[in-house]
């Protein structure tokens, strides 16, 4: 791992005390769901302060409800993740929605499931969980969707619309995008350490295994 600065390793340090937590006294699956969802409570909390600090300061974060540019492109996101996401959908979502999704899942996983890093990470294919430009589980939306910021629309229309153009990026606020990472590589971490072993996947595939079963 590479050598955090004193803020960087706080995020880090926060991640790992809630997974620590996990699984204290004991591994149990709802545990580490439970820990999940502390960890998206924080993390959103973090980005409220960001909305309102950055409205004071004159700066505008223009992702809004409706607004989907981003829900076109490669999502990763950890095994326990995907099983907190996958939880809720069975939980909201009628057989027939869930087998929608899971037939998206599986439509996205075709095209993406061959493609090099590089040309996979230019796709745009729409996300499974998209709807009439909606996130349809937004409150259980991964990590990397929430840390997910722009300060300009524009550039993440062209960035959408011009994938191939290399001087083309959104304008992403970079605090979040730290913030989150670090703290997800805080709970892997702790996970870890008491032998439970979390992979990444890229969020179609990891629907389409998810969603075959119960809630757990």
């Amino acid at each position: 791992m590479a050598i955090l600065t004193e803020h960087e390793k706080l995020f880090f340090n926060d991640g790992y005390q809630i997974g620590r937590e996990a699984v204290s006294n004991g591994f149990g699956n709802q545990k580490i769901m439970d820990a999940i969802a502390n960890m998206y409570e924080s993390m959103d909390q973090l980005i409220d302060s960001l909305f309102e600090l950055a409205k004071k300061q004159g700066i505008s974060i223009q992702c809004k409800k409706g607004c989907c540019w981003c829900c076109h492109q490669p999502v990763f996101a950890n095994s326990h993740e995907i099983q907190y996401l996958s939880n809720f959908i069975k939980t909201n979502f009628s057989k027939m929605a869930i087998e929608n999704i899971r037939r998206k899942a599986i439509e996205k996983n075709q095209q993406t499931s061959k493609l090099r890093q590089e040309i996979l990470l230019k796709n745009k294919g729409a996300c499974p969980l998209l709807k009439n430009g909606t996130c349809t589980a937004y409150s259980a939306r991964p990590m990397a969707c929430r840390i997910y910021l722009s300060t300009k629309v524009k550039t993440c229309i062209e960035f959408y619309q011009n994938p191939d153009n290399e001087n083309s990026f959104p304008a992403l606020l970079d605090f979040p995008l730290q913030a989150g990472r670090l703290m997800n590589e805080g709970f892997v971490a702790a996970l870890l350490e008491s032998g439970i072993e979390s992979e990444e996947f890229r969020l179609e595939e990891g629907l389409i295994a998810e969603l075959r079963g119960k809630p757990t």
